[in-house]
């Protein structure tokens, strides 16, 4: 299979695949400036920062808040390696066919795959942290399971829509995230300045070193919250993904990118700073969300309701999202000879159906971890999405790195949206990934992920192999 090919749609009517970013692969350019960015700082808002801060702030008290500004600057400069090789060549495929091109095919193979994971894994925790918030309603009367499936059936209907109307539902949710976190740090804000709530008396920016010290656990429990941090963050690349349906990218994605460093002040360090001033560090636990927790302390019920239907929300948008990548992962691959070929057809409405019906078929796997571990789900999760995440952000730093020494070769075109730092800041970021990596390792929650990397690995190799003896000319497609 080649890149152009003849396909039918499902209305019966020939339809010339092309993976030529300038022709959208296929695709319809719905998303316009609007949605791309909304869906850029939407994205990264969910699951990680709502539920499992309560765990990291459990863990190393304040100084979660300088764990989560140091890996918010690695973040950045991901982001910005991305948008150098997006402004080279935008395509859906994005970090996979960044991966065929300048490592070779087998790397993007197992880029796009090892992606799909990801955003599988993603869904089954956001289903599992949706589940989770329900009780704050429900109070275990449903059992925990058989929320994760209503949720679940509900976002698969959500994504058999078109992609304009996908990106219009991601920018109302993400309004709604954004506007509960701006309101929870004015409200903290008030609080500290006029001293209203039952938290009024006490709270105090003090709290951030006075209760333990700033770290009340020492810095090597500081250390091991990176994991929980990065697993925050992921999602942030997504808007790579949307390249193929943006209807101008090269204007809209350095737009996108760029607005990283703020949302990332605010929405993490700032929003942090001010719970945590408000309310003690030690009044937080794991498996509660730390804003819910904070409107209870504060003696605000309804606004503990509103924040806990908030952060429900957040963890829908994120597994919403989550099946909007899978499908366009596996059409990619499909593109490419990677994949079955069933996964390149798309509806009249330009959705890969396919694609999006078997992942969401495989997050019913989330469903079934909810009925066996309904209390150890979300850690279980969490450890599986963080490496398979930071497979993506890897590959995107070591094509940079690729990508501009062959550029300032004079071999390839110059991108007009030049990463600071160079090669020099992609290879610091890779050196702290590499860090996290080991801190997982150490770690006893986390480690059963490096365990599964390597059987997950094994399949991937062994599976190339069985694709290239099938199809030759298919397994090493992907040079441009």
């Amino acid at each position: 299979m080649t890149s152009s090919q003849v396909d039918k749609n499902y209305d019966g009517s020939e339809a010339v695949q092309s993976a030529a970013a300038e022709d959208g692969e296929g695709y319809q350019r719905g998303l316009g400036a609007r949605q791309i960015q909304m869906i850029a700082i939407g994205g990264a808002i969910g699951t990680g920062l709502f539920l499992g801060a309560g765990k990291g702030i459990s863990k190393a008290g304040p100084s979660l808040i300088l764990a989560y500004a140091i890996a918010g600057v690695v973040i950045f400069f991901i982001m910005r390696a991305l948008g150098e090789l997006l402004m080279y060549r935008p395509v859906s495929g994005s970090f996979s066919e960044y991966a065929r091109e300048f490592i070779g095919p087998f790397a993007g193979f197992v880029t796009g795959w090892t992606y799909w994971l990801f955003w599988v894994i993603t869904g089954m925790t956001e289903v599992t942290a949706a589940a989770q918030y329900m009780k704050y309603w429900t109070h275990d009367s449903v059992p925990q399971w058989v929320t994760a499936l209503v949720f679940t059936i509900i976002l698969y209907a959500a994504n058999l829509i078109s992609v304009k109307l996908f990106g219009e539902l991601e920018f109302w949710f993400s309004m709604v995230k954004v506007t509960a976190i701006v309101g929870m740090i004015l409200i903290c804000a008030g609080i500290l300045t006029l001293g209203f709530s039952d938290a009024g008396d006490t709270a105090s920016v003090s709290h951030l070193w006075s209760d333990g010290g700033f770290f009340p656990h020492g810095v090597g429990n500081t250390l091991m919250t990176l994991q929980m941090v990065m697993f925050a963050f992921l999602a942030v690349e997504l808007v790579g993904v949307t390249a193929g349906e943006s209807k101008d990218p090269k204007t809209v994605l350095p737009k996108a990118i760029n607005t990283v460093p703020w949302r990332i002040a605010v929405f993490y360090v700032g929003a942090l700073i001010m719970i945590l001033s408000v309310v003690p560090w030690t009044h937080f636990k794991p498996g509660v969300s730390p804003f819910v927790a904070a409107f209870e302390k504060m003696g605000l019920g309804v606004g503990a309701a509103i924040v806990n239907f908030v952060v429900l929300t957040a963890a829908l948008s994120s597994c919403n999202s989550g099946m909007y990548s899978t499908g366009r992962m596996l059409r990619d691959l499909a593109l490419n000879g990677q994949g079955p070929r069933f996964f390149t057809r798309l509806t009249r409405n330009g959705l890969p159906l396919i694609g999006t019906s078997f992942s969401a078929a495989m997050m019913l796997v989330g469903v079934w971890i909810n009925y066996q571990w309904p209390g150890e789900a979300f850690n279980y999760v969490v450890s599986f999405a963080t490496i398979s995440g930071m497979w993506a952000w890897i590959i995107i730093l070591v094509c940079q790195i690729r990508y501009r020494l062959k550029s300032d070769r004079g071999e390839l075109p110059v991108s007009e949206f030049r990463a600071p730092g160079g090669i020099w800041a992609s290879i610091l970021s890779l050196a702290f990934i590499g860090m996290v990596i080991v801190m997982m390792g150490i770690d006893k929650d986390a480690r059963i992920s490096l365990y599964c990397a390597p059987l997950w690995a094994l399949v991937l190799g062994v599976s190339y192999l069985v694709l290239k003896s099938r199809d030759p000319q298919a397994a090493a497609f992907a040079k441009r």
